[in-house]
């Protein structure tokens, strides 16, 4: 009896070959590392109004604005992050800030 066939026996053994020369596995090249930038504000108060939009213990946020949301949860007494109402006000007439994730979705 000889040795039992793995899958892996059917496909060739390919050498791999080792990248440019000092770069290791694991290690960003120095020229990613230049590329990466600290997001802007307007990037981070969006990113603050996504996680309201998908906080579920604040209710559904189709058909209305993030506004009339956390207006909402207020009455309700569920506590809505201040900080969501101050960057709303902040922008009062963009659409970027103003409209939930799902506002171009029909419902």
């Amino acid at each position: 009896m000889g040795r039992k066939q793995l899958i892996t026996d059917s496909y060739p053994v390919v050498k791999r070959r080792e990248g440019p020369a000092g770069h290791s596995k694991g290690e960003l090249a120095t020229e990613l590392e230049a590329e990466i930038q600290p997001l802007s504000v307007d990037e981070v108060e969006l990113e603050l109004l996504r996680q309201f939009d998908l906080a579920w213990q604040f209710g559904p946020c189709t058909g209305i604005t993030r506004l009339q949301r956390w207006h909402r949860a207020k009455q309700m007494g569920l506590e809505p992050p201040p900080e969501v109402h101050q960057v709303l006000q902040t922008h009062p007439g963009d659409p970027r800030f103003q409209f939930s994730l799902w506002h171009l979705y029909p419902l």
